[in-house]
């Protein structure tokens, strides 16, 4: 099945040209189908590419998902055209008394800081809060993994001495769970951070479930209510170049930047990515729409609690 999509979105037709099926929300509204209703908060800066990354593995099911775009009034967005902000975003004002099948809440590029300098916070803090009553199933991505994890239940965040920054090798601790079902025992994912969150403050909480962790990148992904709150820290839904425009961006910036770890083709660049994370991506998110999303939604989306 197809994602509806907002008329003229940009990533429509950069997935056409990669076979990915996606209708305009015009097309979509002569089928009669109660489809899933997904929300994303994009809070990264460059954010048609973000767009793209997250419908293009959302697209990897049979059901139809209805994709909309939330941003937050207490930050303007630099990198996107203004025109588009306005075209296919709305504030969370204006969303806030509509429910959601399952949300998508992004990192974002403020680590340096600490949580309450952000200055869309208290914001930040009141969408997190109507999560729980809107939303069946959240996926917090990043640093929005780690600020919820701080807001919800207290854990800190640690500046790394230096960026944990390439793909790295992640380990399953509970197979058996549905967001596993297809995973290898071993899956990879890339990482691109400042700052960590660590096993032993995860530990101390009860309601707190680490699932995935590595050796090199440490703690990976954390679920809390049986599946309804998903923190993953690093990034499943990069394409395979997204690592590789970071780390020449800040080359050009003359940024101090390694090269990021396990990514590049015998770690030359100019052979350019091995792509590992893809397939697991995909089955990710295509198990968090079935198992987490899918089959625990009501119906009736206003019955979500």
């Amino acid at each position: 099945m197809p994602l509806n999509l907002p008329d003229r979105l940009p990533a429509i037709e950069l997935l056409k040209k990669e076979n990915i099926f996606v209708i305009d929300s015009s097309r979509a509204s002569s089928q009669d189908i109660r489809p899933l209703r997904i929300v994303v908060l994009n809070l990264m800066p460059l954010k048609i590419t973000t767009e793209t990354d997250l419908v293009r593995l959302l697209s990897n099911t049979p059901l139809q998902i209805e994709v909309s775009f939330m941003k937050v009034k207490g930050h303007t967005s630099k990198n996107t055209p203004l025109e588009h902000m306005t075209a296919f975003y709305r504030d969370f004002d204006e969303m806030r008394d509509e429910k959601f099948d399952g949300m998508i809440i992004t990192g974002a590029p403020v680590e340096h800081l600490d949580y309450e300098e952000v200055n869309y916070w208290d914001e930040i803090k009141e969408i997190f809060d109507w999560t729980r009553t809107h939303v069946t199933s959240t996926l917090y991505i990043c640093w929005a993994a780690q600020a919820g994890l701080y807001h919800f239940y207290d854990v800190p965040k640690y500046k790394l001495d230096r960026k944990k920054f390439g793909v790295f090798k992640q380990h399953t601790l509970a197979p058996i769970l549905p967001i596993f079902r297809g995973f290898d025992d071993e899956f990879f994912m890339p990482h691109s951070r400042h700052t960590e969150i660590r096993r032993e403050d995860i530990d101390k909480v009860p309601e707190l479930e680490v699932v995935a962790e590595s050796e090199q990148s440490g703690v990976c992904m954390v679920m809390a209510r049986g599946g309804r709150e998903f923190y993953i820290t690093g990034h499943a839904e990069y394409s395979p170049y997204t690592l590789d425009t970071e780390y020449r961006r800040d080359l050009d910036r003359g940024l101090p930047i390694d090269m990021p770890e396990n990514y590049y083709r015998h770690d030359r660049p100019d052979e350019g990515p091995l792509v590992r994370w893809r397939a697991h991506g995909n089955l990710l998110f295509s198990n968090w729409l079935n198992y987490y999303v899918y089959q625990e939604t009501p119906y009736d989306i206003n019955s979500i609690k």
